[in-house]
């Protein structure tokens, strides 16, 4: 299967990027399952524009120092100069990782020097790239556009981020960039298990990287965020191929610094579309934080295998209790992901770290299992008889006939007579009885629903 394109937002500060991000993803973005209490921050999410889909990058503004009396509305404080050529590095960052990029500027200002120097950097680049005039309120304003030709990138596009005015043509032109790009990659079709190791920085995922290597492969420090990019590893495993992938660590938004760092996160989060199983990595000192309720959302939309892997298990005082003690909290605190398995380590001295790449196997071959169409709904029958669906005013859900359609991640097609009868409640029912019965352990199971006139119209 090839990857979704991968389309960064890019700007100086305060051209509207976020709105332009929130316009493309907020209407448009698949919501398949919706899980009361789970709020995530992001960065990145799903869009899609004449059947194709894709991911939307948001990356802050990017800003150029500029002397006193420049016209760009957006200098960089004093003393701060020093940071230009880092700044170009986040730039450099993002055309490498983007597959299309979207150069945003602010059609009421004009160009400006940091307009100039942002489109010295794309145009070395091979990247496809568009430009969007934004705040083009009114009709009017359409033809100054014509002025951002001059940054030599090629296609502009006047667009209101806030009033939604050109953006249909923006998209228009970004789609049409897709074609012009390779989304296979070399590695990414091989039929083979690929592990992400993800998790809050300082969480231990180069460490037990090392450890699996038997080797320094990853550079280990105690500082926060050492790991800036995705690295792949090949290994054997008992006779199987096995490619682990350490990631950078995902702050909480607010806490990820401009910069390189900014764009580790979108590394990370590419390298999750990419993998097969994500191995969350929580530090058992700090226990389950916020932010690894974010990482373990953003492994479900991605509908990856997740095993749950508590660190530092060592450096915890313990009793008989303290075990089922923190088990209960994290079961508590990641009740979104109850299906994936849980395991305590120590990367650092080794301490069952045999069966991280079991766990992570048994999962992967869960993604694959496939169940007969007559086992399956000889367990729907026997489950709707004990649990009959609930009345919604006068009707009752029916469930002519259930299939499993595809596996990795498994996915089942229910025919009923009426999808607006399908409370939330009942089909966690059903996600719960098919795990109860089936070895679907660490994998996220997709269910859809198809209205039926009845068990003659419910299947081939």
């Amino acid at each position: 299967m090839a990857r979704k394109p991968l389309v960064a937002l890019v700007g100086r500060p305060n051209v509207g990027k976020s709105t332009l991000f929130n316009r493309l993803v907020g209407e448009r973005m698949a919501v398949t399952d919706v899980i009361p209490g789970t709020t995530r921050d992001r960065i990145q999410s799903e869009s899609d524009w004449r059947g194709a889909t894709f991911h939307v990058v948001d990356t802050g503004g990017i800003e150029v120092y500029q002397p006193k009396g420049s016209r760009d509305e957006s200098p960089l404080a004093e003393g701060s100069a020093e940071f230009v050529p880092q700044i170009r590095a986040q730039a450099l960052q993002a055309i490498q990782d983007a597959d299309v990029i979207v150069l945003l500027v602010d059609l009421v200002h004009g160009i400006t020097a940091a307009d100039e120097e942002i489109a010295e950097i794309l145009r070395r680049s091979s990247k496809p790239v568009v430009v969007a005039a934004n705040k083009a309120d009114t009709l009017d304003q359409n033809e100054d556009a014509v002025e951002f030709y001059a940054l030599g990138l090629g296609d502009v596009v006047a667009i209101s981020a806030i009033h939604g005015l050109g953006v249909g043509d923006l998209l228009d032109k970004v789609v049409d960039a897709f074609a012009e790009i390779p989304l296979e990659g070399e590695d990414e079709d091989e039929d083979h298990l690929k592990i992400a190791i993800v998790g809050r920085p300082n969480a231990g995922k180069s460490t037990l990287l090392n450890h699996l290597l038997g080797e320094e492969r990853a550079i280990v420090s105690p500082i926060a965020g050492t790991t800036r990019d995705a690295i792949d590893t090949r290994i054997i495993w008992h006779g199987q191929d096995i490619t682990l992938i350490d990631t950078a660590g995902i702050r909480r938004r607010g806490r990820i610094e401009p910069g390189v760092e900014q764009f580790s996160v979108i590394r990370t989060l590419k390298a999750l579309e990419r993998c097969d199983v994500a191995l969350l990595m929580v530090d058992a000192v700090e226990g389950v934080t916020e932010q690894d309720e974010h990482i373990a959302g953003y492994v479900l939309d991605a509908y990856k295998g997740l095993v749950i892997v508590v660190n530092k298990w060592d450096a915890v005082e313990k009793d008989s209790n303290t075990i089922y003690e923190f088990t209960r909290i994290v079961r508590e605190r990641l009740h979104f992901v109850d299906y994936a398995p849980l395991i305590f380590i120590s990367a650092l001295t080794g301490q069952r770290i045999h069966q991280v790449l079991e766990m992570a196997n048994r999962v992967y071959e869960a993604r694959s299992y496939r169940i007969p169409t007559s086992e399956l709904n000889r367990l729907m029958r026997d489950a709707l008889q004990r649990h009959p669906p609930p009345l919604r005013g006068t009707k009752r859900l029916k469930i002519y006939l259930a299939q499993q359609v595809a596996t990795d991640p498994p996915l089942f097609l229910f025919h009923v007579n009426d999808k607006r009868l399908v409370h939330f409640t009942y089909k966690r029912f059903l996600e719960n009885q098919i795990r109860a019965a089936f070895p679907f352990e660490g994998t996220p199971i997709r269910i859809s629903f198809r209205e039926s006139k009845g068990p003659r119209d419910s299947g081939p």
